[in-house]
């Protein structure tokens, strides 16, 4: 008897299909054909957006839900792709962090109307009479609202992988591409999934922006649940913006169940424990895929390409990797380096000079920056409320896996409102009892992004060491001394990760809250995001640079003078190992 004749039996009842194949590929035909069919539509000349103007008829909305997940799926991948880019490469180079990271804080600083402002017309020239520009347009505004956060996520955690993990890659002589793959990607894994979750998510508070885009006389409006709100707050429609919500609930279940929820349960496998967790979380589409057994056959030869890619002894070169005891930074290296970083940095700040001094003066200046600082201000209010909030409730959600398990849903929904459906209570509230809208439109800013803070803190928390926890109880700490000496040190990272993300969102919301429209009445806060908004509806393009510029360098100078020297001290004292 050969080889081939014991195999071959083996392998055509490895390939036979059974119960759990057939259920799976309904499933994966059924994506498909979704896919398919929002896909051609992208395909139409741009004029059939005239053809066929979004309506507010309910029948219209699975097709609306469609597109609108569709562009917000291809957004998270282009995002997942940056953020194991970008991340890497400020968390293993020294150098290119210096860079990096400033930038980082800059991108996540520009509103996304600032986005919109001058990739529309590129998007639209560059697939002329054609919705796959104004497509790409939305989909790439959707990105600036999801990438940020998970590549602060992932960078947090590949700075922080415990140093017992370190000291066993590297006796293992494990190349740099080697431990990204086994260890760095496998420790980031619990928090990136729950803030590219989150990303999902808070890219709903956006769409509405993103689909309906107006800047200055340039007007594109795509099919999707976006434009369908804009179209129902426009019209007073508040049945419309029911049967909106709805589907938002809808399409939130069903990519929790059909996607995060599986991840969730698979990644569970990444958690940095030492003893067992009892209760796993769990996913009747990963059990189902599991079962079958046709399907699973199939996935064998990309499983062997995925180790076989992960084990490339692939270096990083030595001038790009981080200073070691015995690998001391080259000060002349640095000084030059730091040299062209200002000069690059001079130059971008001279022709910005340049453009807004043609057309104004001190004045708009000072008064734009007065309006920063008013933002600033609601801000820094608005984050430390969530925080008092959301931490402790974060924290006990996250112990529990089976009651965060339960809750991911609704967390999930709730990040995924739109400041945009509760303008109808804030404006009739704030009209009806004559109340201020500095004051009272105040809390749109943060609707959308105090959850940044909560899903971090539940990753956290989720992602902390059993063996640490039962430590605790036996020395038998209790009450403030178990949150100041046990959970707080362990869930800190995870925390300034999620406020600084919070805080980015919050001025970015602010283009949207701080000024509210219900029909014809419209409230204005004085602030940053509604000078922003407001010169970006009338296509006052030097206000919007000035307004952009401003909000980046008050971000920008906040995160490093606040925030920063937090996650120093976390990364310092706070580190696991």
């Amino acid at each position: 008897m050969t080889l081939q004749d014991v195999l071959s039996p083996r392998l055509g009842q490895a390939l036979r299909p059974n119960i759990w194949d057939a259920v799976a590929i309904v499933l994966v035909i059924g994506a498909m054909v979704l896919i398919v069919y929002g896909g051609e539509q992208t395909t139409l000349p741009l004029s059939a957006l005239d053809v066929d103007p979004v309506t507010l008829d309910p029948a219209r909305l699975p097709a609306y839900a469609l597109r609108t997940t569709m562009r917000m799926l291809l957004a998270i991948v282009c995002s997942i792709i940056f953020t194991f880019l970008y991340a890497a490469l400020a968390a293993k180079s020294r150098r290119a962090e210096m860079v990096l990271i400033p930038l980082l804080d800059i991108l996540q600083s520009v509103p996304i109307l600032g986005f919109l402002t001058f990739t529309v017309v590129f998007f639209l020239n560059l697939f002329p009479g054609e919705v796959f520009g104004a497509e790409l347009a939305c989909v790439f505004a959707i990105f600036t609202s999801q990438a940020w956060n998970m590549t602060f996520s992932m960078y947090q955690s590949m700075r922080n992988v415990p140093k017992d993990l370190e000291e066993a890659s590297q006796s293992f002589h494990l190349s740099g591409w080697q431990r990204f793959w086994r260890l760095d990607v496998p420790f980031a894994m619990p928090g990136l999934i729950w803030n590219a979750m989150m990303s999902m998510s808070g890219g709903w508070f956006f769409v509405v922006a993103s689909e309906a885009i107006t800047v200055g006389n340039t007007t594109v409006t795509l099919p999707g649940i976006g434009s369908f709100v804009a179209l129902a707050i426009k019209e007073q429609n508040l049945a419309a913006i029911g049967y909106a919500m709805l589907t938002m609930f809808l399409v939130i279940i069903a990519y929790d169940q059909l996607l995060f929820r599986p991840i969730v349960a698979w990644a569970d496998k990444f958690r940095f424990e030492q003893t067992a967790s009892a209760t796993a979380p769990t996913s009747w589409v990963l059990d189902l895929f599991r079962r079958t057994r046709a399907l699973r056959a199939l996935t064998y030869p990309f499983a062997a390409l995925n180790k076989a890619v992960s084990n490339w002894h692939i270096a990083l070169p030595a001038r790009l990797r981080m200073p070691t005891k015995t690998n001391k930074p080259s000060h002349v290296v640095d000084a030059i380096w730091l040299a062209i970083i200002i000069a690059g940095t001079g130059y971008a700040v001279w022709k910005i000079y340049q453009y807004l001094s043609a057309t104004l003066g001190p004045s708009d200046v000072i008064s734009a920056v007065g309006y920063g600082l008013l933002t600033l201000a609601r801000v820094s209010v608005l984050i430390a409320v969530a925080t008092l909030i959301w931490v402790p409730v974060g924290v006990w959600i996250g112990l529990r896996p089976k009651l965060a398990e339960r809750i991911q849903p609704l967390a999930q929904f709730l990040a995924a409102f739109p400041a945009n459906l509760a303008f109808p209570v804030f404006v009739v509230v704030i009209v009806r009892y004559d109340l201020s809208p500095n004051v009272w439109l105040s809390p749109l800013m943060i609707l959308g992004t105090q959850w940044y803070i909560l899903f971090n803190v539940i990753a956290g928390a989720s992602a902390f060491p059993t063996d640490l926890r039962e430590a605790a109880g036996s020395f038998h700490l209790k009450g403030w001394r178990w949150w100041i000496k046990v959970v707080l040190p362990g869930i800190f990272p995870y925390y300034i990760t999620g406020a600084i993300t919070a805080s980015g969102g919050s001025w970015n919301a602010s283009i949207v809250a701080e000024v509210a429209s219900w029909g014809d009445t419209h409230l204005m806060a004085t602030g940053l995001g509604a000078y922003i908004a407001t010169a970006t509806e009338a296509g006052d393009f030097p206000r919007v640079v000035l307004g952009i510029a401003i909000m980046c360098v008050l971000v920008t100078l906040f995160n490093r003078l606040f925030w920063r020297p937090l996650y120093a001290f976390g990364e310092r004292r706070l580190r696991l190992g």
